[in-house]
């Protein structure tokens, strides 16, 4: 069994980026959390992962326990950080992970740094276009806006992640998961720890990001890895919307391959972790990414 993971910071230009070693040898794999997530969302597959892999998962700019800066949420700058994460840690020629916006991140990663990434798999995520979406910028924050949970107690809000996760089948301690998200005030309510504000510029960030002017740009292969609930009528037209997407990455990118997630949610590293965690190790073990 791999050892409990260490918490540790570096410094990349300034700012302080918090990310949790899993003390693991072998193939550098580095984990990237999505839109207002935290690097806990790999709690369950990075000790999977670091049986064989040395692992690193990041908590990104304005997320976690790293710096939150009012600026530099727009996709290049958020690369730059993972970028210069990557070097000053000394990660040789990592799997870079991305769930959902941390996708994004690792899309952008493999144009502006090609000799510094293996592969990348993406977790229900890489292909996010805002602006293909919505008709207006407006209108994406609008829709992509974050709760509010002015007040909200911290008991109340873990019953309520408890009885939805447990409803998608979720194994235990996914609601301490989630709760990394938020700080607790003294008053027992909760907090964002990425603030609303940061939150719409990562938004406005995404409206400028064409994923589909990238693809051709990526050197290495691509392991796509879309969630879907196929007997769902409340999710059949994102699923639609999804597949366009994937066949839109799937001939542009030079190599790539798409295994669907079925039965399975977006936040589906908590989800259903082992799964997520062995198509990655037998993606490795086959050669795909060499």
């Amino acid at each position: 069994m791999p050892q409990a993971p260490r918490d540790e910071w570096v410094t990349v230009d300034g700012l302080s980026f918090h990310y949790r070693d899993w003390v693991g040898s072998g193939q550098p794999i580095v984990l990237l959390h999505g839109l207002a997530s935290t690097c806990h969302i790999w709690d369950m597959v990075a000790p999977i992962l670091a049986q064989d892999h040395a692992v690193v998962a990041v908590d990104q700019r304005g997320h976690g326990e790293s710096d939150k800066p009012n600026d530099g949420y727009d996709i290049e700058s958020v690369t730059k950080d993972a970028i210069g994460i990557i070097d000053k840690l000394g990660i040789e020629k990592p799997l870079v992970v991305g769930h959902s916006w941390g996708g994004s991140v690792a899309l952008n990663l493999a144009v502006e740094a090609p000799q510094s990434v293996k592969g990348l798999t993406w977790v229900d995520g890489g292909m996010i276009n805002v602006s293909n979406r919505y008709p207006s910028i407006e209108e994406a924050k609008v829709e992509m806006a974050p709760p509010d949970f002015t007040g909200v107690k911290v008991e109340g809000f873990l019953d309520r992640v408890r009885t939805r996760h447990e409803q998608n089948g979720m194994p235990p301690g996914v609601a301490e998961i989630v709760l990394a998200n938020f700080e607790i005030l003294e008053d027992r309510t909760i907090k964002a720890r990425l603030s609303r504000d940061n939150h719409l510029r990562i938004i406005e960030g995404l409206w400028d990001h064409k994923p589909r002017e990238l693809y051709a740009k990526v050197q290495c292969p691509v392991l796509i890895m879309p969630a879907r609930q196929q007997n769902n009528l409340a999710t059949q037209e994102r699923g639609q919307r999804r597949l366009m997407l994937v066949e839109e990455a799937e001939e542009r990118l030079p190599t790539s391959k798409t295994v669907w997630l079925e039965d399975s949610i977006h936040d589906v590293p908590i989800q259903r972790p082992e799964l997520v965690a062995g198509l990655i190790n037998d993606h490795l073990a086959g050669g795909f990414f060499s």
